[in-house]
């Protein structure tokens, strides 16, 4: 009942921080790249962002006469003589030496080292400065210490055993093979290091029979070289069941056809080029949505038809017009209905097979004999999210990802959409440089949103939500750099180093053209597939081999679109309650998927074919385009046309929670989140009403859905779900209405209105009921939960959920009404790290934001009250049908802001 207490007890205190394709390059061969373009004059360095790329001033020495970066505490928290009362550059000094003498010490009490020349540690202690252990390794010209300066890592440390020299000097590849179908690359010499595959971390260095092990984490290199000789040992002596005949052919050749091969009997195992069959039980169960709601409009003009039999009335059959609106409200309810039965009855082996629209089983991943694996692009879009609390435990996810990757035989690349560079101060920006720097990492970033002008040359961040816009940008920055690379003339000859060179120059120039609007460096160039994820995800270590493996093994699917978990980032009530919310909906979406629905692309922790993404592009105002900067609901754009193509989506369900993606640690940005996928659904569907005489009624986005080849089912089921926000905008004014209707006119309306208690109660039998029990039931027989637990998961949160979708109506009428009447709305991006704030700065806050609501709540309470005490007997309303509903709505309303406030309710000050 901890989610309880939180209402009444302060949660325990914690620290939170808040075909363009050429050759492909790893980062790690580009040669530094200027960031910026260089600025004109001193005035444009200090009014224009950021300056080029200087030398830094040595570590430790600060400029002369400047403040002393603690003149704010007179007095230290530490002792005189500490050393943490030293310079914080002094103090990193320290700290660095104190790591790289320990480091080395460890080294020689493993016996890791035999005291040969060129052994030992380096660290980064910042960008372009390190230091070592032993001192004289740094004099060495072409040794250890300038090759990790030129590799750019954070530590690294010589490893020099027996084990290691015996091993290389049996070994005539270019690689050491592993267990698990890893390799581990051996290079001819200590020159080649800073070409390497950074992303693997080691290195043999083959002509001195020693391994080089590197690592974000200084104090990770230990274990990082432990796990490397256990893995040789293993790899030898694993298998001790074997003939040294079968030992030795597999040490030598590590075929990585062995590789998932206990991961499923699918029939992708048997024939992975076998088309895959469609399932046809979510279609079955959309018909008959379709039969129960032409059965309840039927059943109702049945009594229509009757009354006009007695009383010859015809009015009525002008309720024939509203038949549509019907339909599309009732829709979803009605899917839920069968959908819940389906779960509870139907069939489930679906959702561990692989079929047209869903894998439950992973794919039959490639071997060696397939030749190169793909080239991977992970694009990231990223805002003002922090640096430490957000986007580098991301990058350290992705990482781990792209070095099993890269041990497995494939290369791939980071690239960053940085939306927040230019807007952030300088400082930032340069951290942000700096770590982008040191973890190879490609990024793009474009000027901020001026259109009129007013620091420089006007420049204007296209979309309500400039994610589309952001990515449009960098990846054409991208694409230009591709264009002046094909115009290059490679000779015979024609080296990495050159292709470097290449590259550089082409970076450059694009830079220039840009006239200092672009700031770019690093690796920009995109693979064959992208892994889109947003800035607060974590990954699956070993994800990327079975991604691109499954796009290999069907040409046909252009998203690879996999289901994902949680990460949660506090211990909140409401974090949990959407997290719960979060995980019911991809269950829902991998049952549907699974049963023959079409798989959705909700736009991260998705794979996507680059050709495919070409294919569909077009221009505008000379800018190629690939994502639609003209809608909120990009993915679904993005996904449409990509149908309308011929390609396919495809759900991802053998990966688990693997995948995880941040969810909203605030009421407020939840419910941002659905006021842009109400005003999204609209936008796809209608014209603002002014354009109608001009444009029509409806976007031409929603005809081509219409008129795709998109199946029948999977179109009901979309409309279904676009309903839902309609049903749920309109419930705030239809139940106003009923309060009227019903209050003072019950037993005179026609008998086909439906007041809204009987309504209210279908709502609380099919969805909180029914649907609860369904889902738990279902959890329990794809084994992802005991029964009990899955049931009790479900209820303990039907509070939170009541009141939240109870107090959502306005919120969503105002988001379609608001996009009908061209009337502008925006959102920025949603907060990736929690604010702890008191109550006293909490409640002017939320009188802020929900002024409108809280004065719809008091003038419908005052009506009421009015209804039942201030106006004469014959115009009282007090039956219970009226009140209760209008109630309801007003509860919901009013406890939204203010209950499901984690800093409201637990009452710091």
């Amino acid at each position: 009942m901890s989610f309880i207490k939180n209402y009444f007890a302060p949660a325990e205190a914690k620290e939170i921080v808040k075909d363009r394709r050429s050759r492909f390059i790893p980062a790690s061969d580009l040669p530094p790249m200027p960031s910026t373009p260089p600025s004109d004059s001193e005035n444009e360095k200090s009014s224009g962002g950021l300056d080029s790329p200087q030398t830094r001033m040595p570590s430790g020495l600060n400029t002369p006469g400047g403040p002393s970066p603690w003149a704010s505490r007179p007095v230290s928290m530490y002792p005189a003589g500490d050393f943490r009362n030293n310079d914080k550059d002094e103090l990193r000094d320290i700290k660095c030496d104190v790591m790289v003498n320990w480091l080395y010490q460890q080294q020689m009490e493993m016996l890791w080292t035999a005291g040969a020349a060129d052994e030992g540690v380096v660290l980064k202690k910042t960008r372009g400065m390190y230091t070592c252990c032993p001192a004289d390794i740094m004099e060495e010209p072409f040794g250890f210490y300038k090759a990790i300066e030129m590799l750019n890592v954070r530590s690294a440390m010589t490893v020099n055993t027996r084990v290691i020299k015996l091993f290389l000097h049996n070994n005539d590849k270019p690689f050491v093979p592993l267990k698990g179908g890893l390799r581990l690359q051996v290079l001819p010499d200590m020159t080649y290091l800073p070409r390497c595959q950074k992303h693997q971390f080691a290195a043999f260095i083959a002509d001195r029979g020693i391994l080089v092990v590197w690592d974000d984490e200084p104090r990770h290199l230990l274990n990082r070289a432990e796990n490397i000789e256990k893995a040789l040992m293993e790899m030898i002596w694993g298998e001790g069941g074997e003939s040294d005949e079968e030992g030795d052919e597999k040490g030598a050749g590590v075929d990585v056809d062995e590789v998932g091969s206990d991961m499923g009997d699918g029939m992708e195992r048997a024939d992975p080029r076998k088309p895959r069959r469609p399932v046809l039980i979510q279609p079955t169960m959309t018909g008959l949505t379709l039969a129960i709601t032409v059965t309840a409009i039927g059943a109702g003009y049945r009594g229509i038809a009757q009354e006009i039999a007695i009383d010859g009335n015809y009015l009525r059959l002008l309720f024939v017009l509203v038949i549509p609106a019907q339909i599309w409200l009732g829709l979803f309810f009605f899917q839920a209905l069968v959908g819940n039965f389906g779960q509870l009855v139907g069939p489930i082996s679906q959702m561990n097979a692989n079929t047209k629209f869903y894998s439950g089983i992973a794919p039959k991943r490639l071997t060696h004999d397939y030749g190169a694996l793909p080239h991977v692009t992970i694009q990231m879009p990223v805002y003002k999210e922090g640096l430490t609390g957000v986007i580098e435990p991301t990058i350290h996810s992705i990482k781990a990802a792209i070095s099993t990757y890269e041990m497995q035989g494939g290369s791939a690349n980071i690239f960053i959409n940085d939306d927040g560079m230019q807007l952030i101060p300088e400082e930032e920006a340069r951290a942000r440089q700096d770590f982008y720097d040191e973890h190879n990492i490609g990024w793009v970033a474009r000027p901020g949103h001026d259109p009129t002008g007013k620091k420089g040359e006007p420049f204007v961040r296209a979309g309500k939500f400039k994610k589309a816009s952001n990515m449009n940008y960098a990846m054409w920055v991208s694409t230009r750099i591709e264009d002046k690379l094909l115009l290059v003339n490679r000779h015979g000859n024609w080296t990495q180093e050159d292709e470097a060179e290449a590259y550089k120059t082409a970076l450059m120039e694009c830079v220039e053209e840009d006239q200092g609007r672009t700031w770019a460096d690093g690796n920009i160039r995109m693979g064959d597939y992208i892994l889109i994820i947003d800035s607060d995800t974590r990954v699956p270590t070993d994800c990327l081999l079975d991604a691109v493996s499954e796009m290999e093994l069907s040409p046909e699917v252009a998203i690879l679109q996999y289901a994902s978990g949680v990460m949660n980032v506090t211990d909140s009530f409401f974090e949990r309650g959407i997290t719960f919310f979060t995980n019911l909906v991809y269950t829902q979406i991998k049952y549907a998927v699974a049963s023959g629905d079409v798989a959705p692309f909700v736009g991260h922790n998705a794979v996507l074919r680059w050709a495919a993404v070409q294919s569909i592009s077009y221009e505008t105002n000379g800018q190629e385009m690939w994502w639609s900067e003209a809608t909120v609901s990009e993915d679904f754009d993005m996904a449409l046309r990509l149908q309308s193509a011929g390609y396919l989506v495809r759900l991802g369900g053998y990966t688990g929670d693997g995948f995880q993606e941040g969810v909203s640690l605030t009421v407020y940005d939840e419910l941002a989140r659905w006021e842009k996928y109400a005003f999204g659904c609209n936008e796809l569907i209608f014209f603002p009403i002014r354009e109608w005489p001009t444009k029509g009624v409806f976007t031409q986005l929603f005809i081509n859905f219409l008129k795709s080849g998109m199946p029948l089912p999977s179109k009901c089921t979309i409309m279904a779900y676009i309903g839902t926000y309609y049903a749920l905008g309109s419930a705030w004014l239809l139940t106003f209405a009923n309060y009227f209707l019903t209050g003072l006119l019950n037993g005179h309306l026609d008998k086909y209105y439906l007041d809204s208690f009987k309504v209210y109660f279908a709502i609380i039998i099919v969805f909180t009921v029914l649907g609860n029990c369904a889902l738990g039931i279902l959890r329990y027989r794809i084994e992802e939960m005991s029964l009990g637990q899955s049931l009790w998961t479900n209820f303990k949160w039907i509070p939170l959920l009541t009141i939240f979708l109870g107090g959502i109506s306005l919120h969503v009428s105002q988001a379609l009404l608001s996009h009908m009447l061209g009337i502008e709305m925006n959102w920025g991006a949603t907060a990736k790290e929690v604010t702890n704030t008191t109550f006293f700065d909490e409640v002017p806050k939320i009188l802020k934001q929900f002024k409108g609501t809280f004065i719809f709540c008091i003038i419908a309470s005052a009506t009421m009250i009015c209804g039942r005490f201030a106006v004469p007997d014959l115009w009282k309303i007090d039956l219970f049908i009226a009140i209760y509903p209008l109630c309801t709505i007003i509860i919901g309303h009013f406890m939204l802001p203010i209950v499901l406030n984690p800093n409201l309710m637990l009452f710091t000050f």
